[in-house]
């Protein structure tokens, strides 16, 4: 009984550190998501360390990944001895950006042990160019540089950058030289990265259009996105943020650009699926496309886009012709889908079983009012009398953190849920998911998860030696 606690426990925080974020979701307040979370970090930190550490070779989302690095390098007495290789292996994952706020926030609390100085310069030290960085990120590369002791006795220009910046009249370094010239030259903010460039911009009173322009060959993919999304890419964008972007979309617009929008769906999905496409057999789905599917201020149309994306990466897992969709409002066209009404899942799932599907997903939030608690009852009486043997396997598949129960919603005992964040991870939850109904322990939870490290680690040395 122990272990199978202990396996809840586990799987209770990887839905977590899947989902949240901290910030602000349909029914709760960024401040009781922060404190939600907090509190489970804790928990399992303390409990099951080696297995709080090993989260980090999951598929958990970013915010998460710097928590879980920050609880382990603020209480180094308890390292295990997989955890310092785990570290640098999920930093090189991280965007730079975070990396740094992850360092400052080290750095705040006054954690300056010998492991975390060490962790820093050994990232540092493999960052492909730190005078990029110093141009990009130069108040985190500061304060990472002066918490790690480190000396810039092998980038002599860049120390002399960031600390003392007068002392030179000009540098070799492309990058340090045009900050260092478009403080006076308009022209040399276009060979800057479009962050730095962007406050150059506003200094010297150059039209956003026209700097927008000349900008653009320096600018990422998401970049170029977020500021101009009509000229936006679709042939190599993720399948989530492809979603995201559609339901930006108004609505006649989506009718308009109807083929190009659902052959780049399609297109993503397939990239998804890989070899796994039309190996799933019959697959039917219940999709939420009710009103809290609307998210919040900061995460608008989250879980809705989490919803479309899986509606079309199954569509590519099943068999040919093999796949229904049952969204909550009873809609039949995804690309116009929106979020709107209650939460009739009940009815849903009695429908999508009608088929008898070899696999049944349901995506939502949990919070099935139409009425309430049908669906529980509907999937509970299914699995006791109707398919006791499991001829279907059903997961249910939820995009929201709900702070107070410090998990994802669930919806019956007998079938398993996780939580997700991108509909690119639907594949890998589903396999892990199968720990939630019970029937496996936190031996083979275990098993799974040092599996998943030997891989995560292996691929990281791998990068290495490339």
């Amino acid at each position: 009984m122990s272990d199978l606690i202990a396996a809840e426990d586990v799987l209770l925080f990887v839905n977590a550190a899947v989902t949240a974020t901290g910030q602000r979701e349909f029914r709760s307040s960024a401040a009781e998501q922060r404190l939600s979370l907090g509190f489970v970090h804790e928990y399992v930190r303390v409990n099951y360390r080696p297995l709080y550490a090993a989260a980090l070779a999951l598929d958990i989302n970013d915010h998460n990944a710097a928590l879980i690095v920050e609880q382990l390098l603020r209480s180094p007495r308890e390292a295990g001895p997989e955890e310092g290789r785990l570290i640098a292996a999920r930093l090189t994952r991280l965007p730079p950006q975070r990396v740094y706020r992850l360092f400052g926030a080290l750095r705040a609390a006054g954690v300056n042990n010998r492991r975390t100085r060490a962790v820093v310069r050994d990232w540092l030290a493999a960052r492909p160019d730190l005078a990029h960085d110093a141009v990009k990120y130069r108040s985190g590369l500061k304060a990472a540089a002066r918490h790690a002791h480190w000396s810039f006795a092998d980038a002599p220009e860049t120390g002399d950058f960031l600390f003392a910046p007068g002392r030179r009249a000009r540098y070799a370094h492309p990058g340090l030289e045009a900050f260092r010239r478009a403080r006076y030259e308009q022209g040399a903010l276009y060979e800057l990265p479009f962050t730095v460039a962007e406050g150059f911009a506003a200094k010297h009173g150059i039209a956003r259009e026209v700097f927008l322009e000349r900008i653009a060959p320096r600018m990422t993919r998401l970049e170029r996105l977020r500021t101009r999304p009509a000229a936006a890419d679709l042939g190599v964008m993720p399948l989530t943020r492809l979603a995201l972007y559609v339901l930006s979309l108004p609505f006649g617009e989506r009718a308009a650009r109807r083929a190009e929008l659902t052959g780049a769906l399609r297109a993503a999905a397939r990239r998804v699926a890989g070899p796994y496409a039309g190996s799933w057999g019959r697959v039917a789905a219940v999709l939420d496309d009710s009103w809290s599917a609307s998210g919040s201020a900061v995460k608008r149309r989250r879980p809705l886009a989490v919803a479309l994306g899986c509606h079309f990466l199954l569509e590519a897992l099943a068999a040919p012709g093999a796949y229904t969709a049952h969204w909550t409002s009873g809609g039949r066209d995804p690309l116009l889908v929106r979020p709107w009404g209650p939460t009739p899942l009940g009815a849903r799932i009695l429908d999508a079983l009608e088929a008898e599907p070899e696999r049944l997903v349901i995506v939502s939030d949990g919070w099935d009012n139409a009425p309430p608690g049908l669906a529980g009852e509907v999937l509970r009486v299914w699995r006791e009398r109707l398919d006791p043997g499991h001829r279907t396997y059903a997961v249910h598949l939820n995009p929201v953190y709900d702070a107070d129960v410090f998990d994802v919603r669930r919806l019956a005992p007998g079938v398993p849920t996780a939580g997700i964040r991108d509909a690119e991870d639907l594949p890998a939850l589903v396999e892990v998911a199968r720990f939630a109904e019970g029937r496996e322990g936190l031996a083979a939870l275990r098993a799974y998860l040092d599996r998943r490290v030997e891989l995560f680690l292996a691929e990281r040395s791998g990068e290495a030696g490339a």
